[in-house]
Formats: C-alpha cells, sequence, structure tokens
C-alpha cells in the first residue's frame, strides 16, 4: 500500500517505519518543521518531504494523521486529499464521528475515514518493536475497517476492534498508568537529586513494583506503602519534608487519600 504521513513525531516515527519493513511504501512525510520530515524520511528508503497540506497530486492510497489532538482541526482545515484516499488518525481521544465531520466540512473531496491507535508510549530514540503493541481499528465502512485490520496485523499481533468511547476510556487509563507514573519516578529523582541521592537505588524497587502490578489480577492487590497501612505518622513526616515543594505535597496527599479509599 502506498502510505503517506502528516505528522513527524514519536507516533509517525514508529509507525513509518514499521510500515515500510512489513512492505509498505511510505510517499510523503509532512511536518510543520523540516527538519523532522527530514530525520524520519532519512530512516525510509523511497519517501519524500511533502512542502505543504496539499496532497492532490499524491499517489497515497492512505493518508494516516499523526499529529496532537489540539493540531488536527487546523490540519483538516488547510488539507488537500487526493481523489479515492482513505484518512486515518492515530488519537487515543478523537471520535470518528468527530473527525468524519471536520473532513465533511473542510474537503472537497469525499474520503473514507477510520482510526489507528496504537496503544503505546513512543519516544524516537528508544527503539520499540511494534509486535506486541494493540492497535485499536475503528471505521465506520466495513472496507476500510478490513483493510486497516489488514494494515495493523501486518505489524502487531494485538488488534482489536475499538469503538470511539472504549478507546477514550482505554486512554484515560493509559494516562493514569503510564504518563502520571512516568511524572511520578520523575519527581521522585528531583527530590533525590536535590539531596544528593541516588535514583539508581530505587530502581530494583521500581522493576518489583511493576512486575507484581502486571502480575495481579488488580495491582490494588499488591499494594503496599504507608497510606495503605494507614501510618499517618510516616504520612505526616513525608508532608512536613515537602511544604518545600507545595505541588508535589497536595500530590502526595490526594495520592495517600485515595489509596486509602481504593481497596
Amino acid at each position: 500500500m502506498r502510505i503517506s504521513f502528516v505528522g513527524a513525531g514519536n507516533v509517525a516515527w514508529h509507525l513509518a517505519q514499521a510500515l515500510e519493513n512489513a512492505g509498505h511504501h511510505i510517499v510523503e512525510i509532512y511536518s510543520r518543521d523540516a527538519r523532522n520530515a527530514r530525520r524520519l524520511v532519512n530512516k525510509l528508503y523511497d519517501t519524500h518531504i511533502a512542502p505543504d497540506l496539499d496532497f492532490a497530486e499524491s499517489t497515497a492510497e492512505l493518508l494516516i494523521l499523526a499529529v496532537a489532538d489540539d493540531a488536527l482541526t487546523d490540519v483538516v482545515s488547510r488539507l488537500v486529499l487526493p481523489e479515492n484516499c482513505t484518512v486515518v488518525h492515530t488519537s487515543g481521544t478523537k471520535s470518528l464521528a468527530e473527525f468524519q465531520q471536520l473532513i465533511d466540512i473542510y474537503s472537497d473531496i469525499p474520503a473514507k475515514t477510520g482510526v489507528l491507535y496504537p496503544l503505546q508510549t513512543f519516544s524516537k530514540d528508544v527503539e520499540l518493536s511494534l509486535v506486541d503493541v494493540p492497535f485499536c481499528i475503528e471505521s465506520s465502512e466495513a472496507v476500510t475497517e478490513k483493510m486497516l485490520i489488514q494494515l495493523a496485523q501486518g505489524i502487531s499481533n494485538v488488534v482489536y476492534l475499538m469503538t470511539s468511547e472504549e478507546r477514550r476510556l482505554m486512554h484515560i487509563g493509559a494516562v493514569f498508568a503510564c504518563n502520571f507514573s512516568n511524572h511520578l519516578l520523575a519527581i521522585s529523582k528531583r527530590i533525590l537529586d536535590a539531596e544528593h541521592l541516588e535514583f539508581d537505588l530505587l530502581k530494583p524497587l521500581i522493576r518489583e513494583t511493576l512486575r507484581k502490578a502486571l502480575q495481579s489480577p488488580d495491582p490494588a492487590l499488591v499494594q503496599t506503602g504507608p497510606a495503605r497501612r494507614g501510618d499517618h505518622q510516616t504520612i505526616e513526616t513525608h508532608l512536613d519534608y515537602l511544604e518545600r515543594y507545595p505541588a508535589w505535597q497536595g500530590i502526595y496527599e490526594v495520592l495517600s487519600e485515595s489509596i486509602q479509599r481504593v481497596r
């Protein structure tokens, strides 16, 4: 299949290379930052940088919009689609109906639409196999749905049909499981750095925490710590120290209260 990308961020970086390795031709890459487009194009075999969002003359059969949710409306409003092209987004929260409405409003050419959402955290400089990454697929048309399923199955063993609402809920869960937990690790490191202590000493603890959580049928069952024990004296000691970091003190309080409620 001939595929073009709008966006050259973390998702496009991994997805474009995986699709090319699966035998697809990545035709063009567009990015508002040409340097990002060039960096990705240099990783691909025969791909060109699109100078703008006018794809009218493109030979792409599929256009993947791998851009931030906040940028999607602006991108679609300036997008010129080629004939007989399917256009999909990779968002965890933008509904298919909203996306189709944007295409209907701004595009002079009718287009089939869909969602190709990889449920994973991506960083350009971190190698990642997509084989076990869940791909959430949605389309209102059977032909497009089948095409996206086959496309995803070519790079992943885990492919799900998922409604917009189900995908939105999965994304909320993903933010808690991934983004928030990583942010807490970042806070932990900054606290220890400020006191000239080694964050590396926590890594065995972090690994064991994640191992237990992933092996348990419910992570709440393996929750430990002062909040789980109801050790209020320790909690107060921690809060006293965190007075120098009011924002983090607030996070500590909210999470401690939540741990005591979730059983």
